[in-house]
């Protein structure tokens, strides 16, 4: 059987405060990686498939994509829960959308176009990781659907990139999530928990991609190892504020990571420069060696 698709769904609400600072200063999905925007070039790619609805689901930041309405025709839809609740909240909010439909990630950066106007059964990307792994393993049965998925393990495809929910996934996650939705218990999951613990109704392939066609960067390192261009500018006000104070390049200010303090927004940053570790408080802007 084949579906045509009806529209796209991309999930733009988080903070993404791994990414941090640059997430701090503007949502991850609109950094620019090798010459493209990523939300533009996942809109772009979706177009180019012949996916004319598309839905944006932004939460933080939200002003800041609202020149997405205008420039490429999108719909802007909220999700208001974005700071008390995991990403199922941004399914929620764009629930009267879904159908023959893909739901993606706006950080994602797709080296080749996956998308199609046609497909012929609901999927999650995936890529093969040999060795250990902290991602979300799949396996498949013998009828093809997944049947298994745990977080870690070893020479598995992984959960990484988009999926596509035909209308009877879509259909059967929604029942699932409006009658749980309201349950304490729910607020902290991926919508991906939730499907974990009903694989029995919820029929879905793995459709599975060389390695080198959908990444992901968690961490500004990360997007480093992407795109050089990063290295010695990180288009980060904040950095660039740093390295001025330590008198040192913005390439040497490395292993950035975030920090909380009891919310989910983050509460400021770690890094190293030299042999010395720093902690910088957004509140503050004050730089400390630890």
């Amino acid at each position: 059987m084949c579906y045509q698709v009806d529209n796209a769904v991309i999930m733009a609400a988080g903070t993404a405060s791994r990414f941090a600072p640059l997430s701090y200063e503007r949502p991850k999905a609109l950094i620019e990686v090798r010459g493209e925007v990523l939300i533009e070039r996942q809109i772009r790619q979706l177009r180019e498939a012949g996916i004319r609805q598309i839905v944006v689901v932004t939460g933080y930041q939200k002003e800041q994509f609202l020149y997405l309405r205008d420039q490429f025709g999108v719909e802007i839809v909220e999700n208001n829960d974005y700071l008390t609740r995991n990403n199922n909240a941004s399914i929620y909010a764009a629930r009267s959308f879904l159908r023959n439909t893909y739901i993606c990630s706006s950080d994602n950066y797709f080296s080749v176009n996956p998308f199609a106007s046609e497909v012929d059964d609901a999927y999650y990307a995936a890529v093969y990781v040999q060795g250990e792994t902290k991602e979300w393993c799949m396996t498949e049965g013998a009828d093809g659907y997944i049947n298994s998925v745990q977080i870690g393990g070893r020479d598995a495809w992984v959960m990484l990139g988009h999926t596509f929910w035909n209308e009877a996934f879509s259909r059967k996650f929604l029942e699932i999530l409006e009658k749980t939705y309201d349950l304490p218990e729910t607020a902290d999951l991926l919508w991906e928990s939730i499907y974990m613990a009903h694989l029995d109704v919820l029929k879905m392939k793995i459709r599975k991609y060389p390695a080198d066609t959908i990444f992901e960067f968690d961490t500004l390192d990360e997007l480093r190892a992407f795109d050089s261009n990063y290295i010695r500018n990180t288009r980060s006000r904040i950095l660039a504020e740093v390295a001025e104070r330590l008198r040192c390049g913005q390439e040497d200010i490395v292993e950035v990571t975030a920090y909380k303090t009891g919310s989910n927004a983050a509460a400021g940053m770690r890094f190293r420069v030299g042999r010395d570790t720093y902690e910088y408080p957004y509140e503050t802007g004050e730089i400390r060696r630890l």
